[in-house]
């Protein structure tokens, strides 16, 4: 007897409608593509419970004929294609015939329609694909489809749905990018019972993009319009300052279908090259019109990828159109502060507070303390340098002794302009406010210039419990200026000698080694170990003014869903609706410019995450928050800060590498230097 069996018709229906039907927002695509090809000027999607129990859409297109109600429900039966030759040239968002069939196969479904040249309605019942019951029905022109119990047929694919909340945010991802596609058609979209979204089908694409998005991010768009040859393209870009850690919010439309298009990609990131940081992505709301003869959009079961006949004219199509937008975008003339005042205000930075001493401040001139400073003044700045004694690196004593003279790497940073950071405000002290203002060390250090005097203390007992040290002031640097010297006669001396090319540390080691150290991947290793080992929380704080967070759906449902590992990782984030979260507090290492991005990213991450492990997660989180906290190379840092990387690198001798795996610390030996110049 064979082994092989023709399958009866129910339980190919089913295998069929996995291929169509994965998820309730499967269905909600289906039906509302449908509710568009019929011409729909109005259309309403509401969900309960993810979709998982109740969907319904209704629009107010055709309809559909009496006649054609149980024919339409057949598989492969559909109106959009009838020819060979009509496959070339699709210009419809349904034409496969398979998801009406797919769809009541694995549902509880009612149809009500009622064609425009119909008198009465229809009501149309199927259960399982099982025929149940078929009406006239008093209803308006258009067609209402409502789902009940998807999946109550094939336990197996129901238990691989998601929470209600993810299915329902997967939903809304749907809605949101048909809204964006068809702004000439007004959506509304209830979920739960509440009004989702309702956008007002204008036909402006900037209103879609409001309604969907938020005013923050409609008010950073570029507009774009760019005719090449057959090639139309019309939409928005973001501006290079409202750039993102990745591409989640690039959008697609080809012929008003979304798709994922490495090509258009492409073009846009080339566009936006040299405009943007490295690791930043330019966000768009792009539509592409082109003949319908160049692409071939039945190579994606989702519909969802298409395939070009000539790549090249795409691309260099979307190139130009972005690119000739951000000329017209002048940068010099828009960065103005009245320009950037919302994103200066969302990194913590009001342009208007201060105004005319921000306008009005002339460069500052040089004290009089250098070589023209009576001798009270040079003394006193002298003396400041002569309070810097010699620094045990393993003396706890040692520490007390400075920690009045300078602030520790732990609680202060400096922000860009070289101005402290305010951890309890996530504000950069303004310069001109005299009494809160701090200033960094640098400033007085060019008050010293004479030769340095060496004072020496001659009498050493090694091995014995009080044992001397050298006292060294006055290391000049190449422009003469004099920079203090910490040493200390133990097992292990250390002399911090400079810095160069603003990045890298220069200290001699035991007058044997010369150890180059890189600030920010030290620094960066030394947060990323506190944090990890006291799990982040001790270090959150209360932000003056939150900050609100615009999320991809995916990224939204990823944040909403981990609430409580991002408040382990001293955020405090709540759902603020609308693809939007709000951070109220954060971790204090962090700046408020990069709070967006870190949490954006974390949410990212934990969205596309492999597995759901969570240290996994939370390790790749520290990683991200230290390398954002940490001293960045090339920024101004005082002599204090990089002398305490020097001191805590000496006390934990096991940090070698930073969390990317960069080395710390490179040692040039004695001997090495040596033979470079010949001396051995």
């Amino acid at each position: 007897m064979g082994v092989i069996n023709v399958l009866d018709k129910h339980v190919a229906e089913l295998i069929a409608a996995g291929e169509v039907v994965e998820r309730p927002a499967s269905v909600i695509k289906e039906l509302v593509e449908n509710s568009i090809d019929a011409g729909a000027k109005n259309i309403t999607v509401e969900i309960k419970n993810g979709g998982t129990t109740f969907m319904r859409v209704t629009d107010d297109g055709c309809g559909i004929l009496k006649d054609d109600i149980k024919v339409a429900f057949l598989r492969h039966a559909t109106s959009k294609v009838k020819f060979e030759n009509d496959l070339d040239c699709i210009s419809t968002l349904g034409f496969r015939g398979e998801a009406l069939a797919s769809i009541c196969a694995v549902s509880r479904l009612q149809l009500i329609t009622r064609n425009i040249n119909e008198e009465i309605g229809s009501s149309y019942e199927i259960d399982g694909g099982e025929e149940i019951s078929f009406d006239d029905a008093g209803c308006p022109i258009g067609t209402t489809f409502i789902i009940r119990d998807l999946f109550y047929n094939i336990p197996a694919r129901a238990k691989f749905l998601k929470k209600d909340v993810s299915e329902g945010n997967a939903v809304s991802n749907i809605i949101d990018k048909t809204a964006l596609s068809h702004p000439e058609i007004a959506f509304t979209y209830i979920k739960d019972g509440k009004q989702a979204l309702k956008t007002f089908g204008d036909g402006k694409l900037i209103s879609a993009v409001y309604s969907v998005f938020g005013k923050d991010f409609a008010n950073g768009l570029i507009p774009v319009e760019y005719e090449l040859d057959a090639i139309k393209i019309k939409g928005y870009v973001s501006k290079p300052v409202n750039s993102r850690p990745n591409r989640n919010m690039q959008n697609f439309f080809i012929n008003g279908r979304y798709v994922k298009t490495r090509t258009a990609m492409a073009a846009i990131e080339e566009a936006f090259k040299g405009s943007i940081m490295v690791g930043k992505f330019p966000s768009c709301v792009l539509n592409i019109e082109l003949p319908f003869e160049m692409i071939d959009v039945n190579v994606h079961p989702a519909k969802i990828e298409v395939r070009f006949i000539n790549e090249r004219p795409v691309f260099d199509a979307v190139y130009h159109a972005v690119k000739s937008s951000l000329m017209k975008f002048d940068s010099r003339k828009n960065a103005s502060f009245k320009n950037n005042a919302a994103f200066n205000e969302r990194n913590g930075f009001n342009p208007f507070n201060n105004a005319h001493a921000i306008l009005s401040k002339q460069p500052e001139t040089p004290k009089p303390v250098l070589k023209s400073s009576t001798e009270p003044e040079a003394k006193k700045v002298k003396d400041d340098f002569n309070s810097f004694e010699s620094i045990n690196f393993s003396s706890v004593n040692a520490e007390k002794t400075t920690s009045s003279k300078r602030k520790s790497i732990d609680n202060i940073k400096l922000s860009d302009s070289g101005n402290p950071f305010n951890i309890y405000t996530n504000q950069a002290i303004n310069s001109s406010n005299k009494e809160n203002s701090f200033k960094p060390q640098q400033e007085i250090i060019p008050a010293v210039v004479s030769e340095p005097k060496r004072e020496v203390q001659t009498t050493k007992k090694i091995g014995s419990p009080d044992i001397s040290k050298d006292k060294e002031y006055g290391f000049a640097d190449s422009k003469g200026n004099s920079i203090p010297i910490f040493m200390e006669q133990t097992e292990t001396e250390i002399k911090y000698i400079g810095e160069a090319f603003g990045t890298y540390i220069i200290a001699e080691k035991n007058k044997k080694e010369i150890l180059f150290i890189d600030k920010h991947a030290a620094h960066e290793r030394m947060i990323y170990e506190k944090l990890k080992a006291e799990k982040a929380a001790s270090f959150s704080q209360m932000l003056l003014h939150p900050i609100t967070v615009t999320l991809d759906k995916t990224e939204y449902d990823a944040a909403i869903n981990n609430i409580d590992m991002f408040k382990s990782c001293a955020f405090d984030v709540e759902d603020f609706g609308n693809s939007t979260v709000i951070v109220r507090s954060a971790p204090q290492y962090l700046d408020a410019a990069d709070i967006n991005d870190c949490v954006t990213e974390m949410a990212d991450y934990i969205a596309m995450g492999k597995n759901d492990i969570f240290t996994e997660k939370m390790d790749w989180f520290y990683h991200n928050v230290a390398c954002r906290s940490a001293i960045k190379a090339g920024n101004k840092s005082t002599p204090q800060e990089l002398i305490d990387i020097v001191k805590k690198l000496e006390e934990n001798p096991q940090i070698k590498y930073c969390p990317h795996g960069r080395p710390v610390c490179i040692v040039m030996t004695k001997n090495e230097i040596e033979k470079q110049f010949g001396r051995v």
